[in-house]
């Protein structure tokens, strides 16, 4: 069982580094480069989101740490069962864990606003027409929405998942 927990806790640790570091950094900084920049920028996230390997590797590493994590709380929590979930370390765990299952939702929420937006893209000859405008302002609003709730849930796990054992 411990080589197990010690293996479970170093996926979740490390890919949930991974996985929060290219989300704060693709929110805070990359989306607004690409917002900055125009044509240039458009290319850019073009070519990052269509032809490299980011947005299947962000699903991979999140995906890893919530299953890691959840079988950790479980493990933990003898199966969501024991009076350890109702203390402060076990809560702290469990708001940690419900904020990162919450970011994961939103981050599938970027992968698939990301995936319209590209088709939008690609349809899109020239000046766009006032559908086209219309359906590609509604995607970045949406864009913006689920990529600040990705970012800021994703922090909000880091804390309590940092915290947790300095509550008990």
């Amino acid at each position: 069982m411990t080589l197990l927990f010690s293996t479970l806790r170093v996926l979740h640790i490390i890919s949930g580094i991974l996985w929060a570091g290219g989300a704060i950094a693709m929110y805070f900084f990359i989306v607004p480069t690409i917002g900055a920049t125009g044509d240039s920028g458009k290319q850019f996230a073009g070519h990052l989101m269509g032809r490299t390997r980011f947005t299947p590797f962000m699903m991979i590493v999140g995906a890893t740490t919530v299953v890691a994590g959840t079988i950790l709380y479980g493990i933990d929590s003898n199966w969501f069962q024991s009076a350890w979930m109702r203390t402060p370390t076990g809560i702290g765990f469990g708001t940690g864990a419900t904020a990162g299952i919450l970011a994961f939702i939103f981050g599938v929420m970027v992968g698939n606003t990301n995936k319209a937006l590209a088709a939008l893209g690609a349809q899109i000859q020239g000046k766009p027409t006032p559908e086209q405008m219309s359906a590609l302002q509604a995607l970045q609003k949406r864009q913006a929405l689920v990529g600040r709730l990705n970012a800021y849930f994703i922090m909000i796990s880091i804390f309590f998942m940092a915290s947790a054992r300095m509550f008990g």
